[in-house]
């Protein structure tokens, strides 16, 4: 009996990936929990598990194939002392993707063919089945809509709520798509720019991804900033003695790492604004995970610090440094970059006074940090010189409004200015 091995979603918004490696070859012996490949997301490489045992009876995507679709049929095995099923006799045909990714059929059809020899197992993604065995379902009980059958993630999310997943939603979403015929995206030539002045460099995943999802936030979320001043001479005096009282345990901390701390200390103040938008509801959350906006080759990625209400300026620090190392070399997991309540850009390093980040959707708001300047301030009446940082504060107004977000900032604003407040 064949198993089909799939491209596995490695995290709830994968749709596809490299095939970076493979730590297999054909006639190999696998064991359940082995690592038999390498992927890479639009974030991160992550080694995928084998989820069955037997032997490689055919490997169906080359190692470094790109924009391999989540579901995809990347290799097969075969029990242990069983004959290779005769439809995988021309298996290196269906290795034809790679050099024609947007219409892969040869893989397709071989999986066709071999589906009636699945007997009794359920064919389904792996994600599906985590998802399943989470919630406690008989994957036999739930109707498939995905390739051949195959039970996917919508349909045990629709069982999970006593439904079914239609067997026609592909169609039905793909019509009304057609019907908008979206405006055609005019090429540099249309708009006056003559070929071969320029060197085109092809999007990757990740630059596509962000593309799409802050493409989406900018456009369906409706936000608004709110910018405020900070004198950072107080928090400059106390960074100065926390490095030197530490530098003995080698911990240099930031005034980025003070700013997360005070970021999930005034969100603990202000719960309101630790919040995310939903169509069922406002999800109010019980921790500070704040993500931190980190620039990568390609992109940028927001590493999260959980609970950093609960943790003092070293262990950010040490944790910040850890992360954003990872983060450039790739080696982030899903859960380290996913899922944070609240994130910060801090663009002061470069120069830049003030700015406004797109919302990192679920979050309910994200704060902008420029860079920290001398400026004229007037105090009692008198013109004085002081350090100070413009921050903008971008929200969500269907969770975060004007009030909130103001409120916020004024909790915010005193552990920035006197951060001797952090510890009280």
């Amino acid at each position: 009996m064949s198993i089909d091995i799939l491209m596995p979603a490695l995290s709830p918004t994968m749709e596809e990936g490299t095939l970076a490696k493979w730590h297999v070859k054909v006639g190999d012996t696998v064991k359940a929990g082995d690592v038999i490949a390498e992927i890479e997301t639009d974030k991160a490489t992550m080694e995928v598990e084998a989820v069955d045992e037997g032997v490689v009876e055919a490997i169906l995507v080359d190692a470094g194939t790109e924009n391999v679709k989540v579901n995809a049929l990347i290799a097969k095995l075969v029990g242990e002392g069983e004959s290779p099923a005769p439809a995988l006799k021309a298996a290196p045909a269906a290795e034809e993707p790679k050099a024609a990714p947007p219409a892969p059929a040869a893989a397709p059809q071989a999986a066709a063919a071999l589906v009636a020899q699945i007997g009794d197992r359920v064919l389904a993604s792996p994600l599906a089945r985590r998802l399943a065995q989470a919630a406690g379902l008989d994957l036999k009980t739930v109707k498939g809509t995905g390739p051949h059958g195959r039970v996917v993630k919508a349909d045990v999310e629709a069982a999970g709520k006593g439904g079914a997943a239609p067997a026609k939603a592909a169609t039905s979403t793909s019509a009304p798509a057609a019907a908008a015929a979206p405006r055609q995206a005019l090429s540099l030539e249309q708009m006056g720019i003559p070929a071969g002045s320029y060197d085109l460099v092809p999007l990757d995943g990740m630059r596509k991804t962000i593309a799409r999802r802050l493409t989406d936030s900018f456009r369906d979320v409706p936000h608004f900033p709110l910018t405020i001043d900070l004198e950072i001479d107080g928090l400059l005096a106390a960074r100065a003695k926390i490095n030197s009282l530490l530098a003995d345990q080698g911990v240099k901390v930031s005034v980025n790492d003070i700013i997360i701390k005070a970021v999930a200390v005034a969100l603990k103040r202000v719960p309101e604004a630790n919040a995310s938008y939903t169509p069922e509801g406002i999800a109010m959350h019980k921790h500070a995970d704040i993500a931190v906006a980190v620039a990568i080759d390609g992109g940028l990625i927001t590493p999260i610090v959980r609970a950093a209400e609960t943790k003092g300026l070293a262990q950010i620090s040490a944790e910040v440094k850890d992360l954003a190392a990872r983060a450039k070399a790739k080696k982030l997991k899903p859960e380290e970059f996913q899922g944070g309540t609240f994130s910060v850009s801090n663009l002061g390093m470069f120069g830049i006074k003030a700015f406004a980040s797109i919302i990192n959707e679920p979050q309910g708001a994200i704060m902008s940090v420029g860079a920290g300047e001398q400026r004229p301030v007037v105090k009692n009446g008198q013109l004085a010189v002081a350090t100070v940082m413009t921050v903008t504060l971008t929200c969500d107004h269907r969770v975060v409004d004007g009030a909130i977000g103001a409120k916020f900032l004024a909790a915010f604003k005193p552990l920035i200015e006197e951060p001797l407040t952090l510890i009280v």
